[in-house]
């Protein structure tokens, strides 16, 4: 059974990792699906592997000129929006002594602020009944070094997401959170750090991690399909955490 038939669905950072599996599965339920990224590259071969019926737009998920010209083309394309999967995210894996204004003016941009005004643009072409999931993060709620500002916007996200369910839910706009765990995707590792660091570091996720291995995309976007769906028209304000078991031991 097609879960999101009919529904027009907004996928930022729909290009690779949690984005595409999701712009995948959307597709799969019927949904008419945009996806955005910074990288045409990227964004060119989700189109050829998805299809003709995925429509791509180049955006910056940071910048505030760019979120406004995605959401007035969305108006003028499709009209409205049934669901706002707010997925884009960076971030340096840097000791705070390290972090530049610059760096963390950037992650800030992309990981919080961005998403707060791409939510706030998106209000009037939200229909009734619709659905925002944003991306947060496991290590929003447990320590993690070297990743001090990244994890505070993950943190900050949990927060706001709670907030504007309780402002919009009279809209019947329902706002959740899905917060994944250590996950196999193309950006775990790009932290400018030599290969052998990196493997230590996933190694170690695996041996501490209950069920012994990262997650997929794909079990990550199974939870976000199923936010975006009328099966979870009870949930509001919620953080539904995909972890394999991992914040437990944490």
């Amino acid at each position: 059974m097609q879960k999101l038939s009919g529904k027009t669905a907004l996928i930022t950072g729909g290009n690779s990792g949690i984005g595409l599996a999701t712009a995948k599965l959307f597709l799969d339920h019927g949904a008419r699906v945009i996806i955005t990224g910074r990288d045409t590259t990227t964004l060119d071969q989700a189109k050829l592997s998805l299809g003709h019926d995925l429509i791509t737009i180049q955006s910056d998920a940071g910048k505030l000129i760019e979120i406004e010209s995605l959401v007035n083309k969305v108006r003028e394309d499709f009209g409205r929006l049934d669901i706002l999967f707010a997925n884009a995210a960076s971030g340096n894996v840097l000791p705070s002594e390290l972090i530049t204004e610059n760096q963390f003016d950037e992650m800030t941009a992309i990981n919080f602020k961005g998403i707060f005004f791409l939510i706030q643009k998106a209000l009037p072409l939200l229909s009734d009944k619709s659905s925002v999931i944003v991306t947060t993060s496991i290590s929003n709620q447990f320590g993690s070094p070297n990743f001090a500002v990244y994890a505070a916007c993950k943190a900050a996200l949990r927060s706001m997401a709670q907030t504007l369910s309780l402002e919009l839910i009279g809209r019947g706009i329902r706002i959740n959170a899905v917060s994944p765990g250590p996950t196999n995707t193309p950006g775990f590792g790009r932290w400018g750090l030599p290969q052998e660091a990196v493997q230590a570091v996933r190694d170690e996720i695996e041996r501490k991690s209950p069920i012994k291995r990262f997650g997929t995309p794909d079990e990550v976007a199974k939870v976000v399909l199923f936010l975006a769906s009328e099966e979870s028209s009870y949930i509001v304000g919620s953080e539904i955490v995909v972890d394999g078991g991992m914040s437990i031991v944490l």
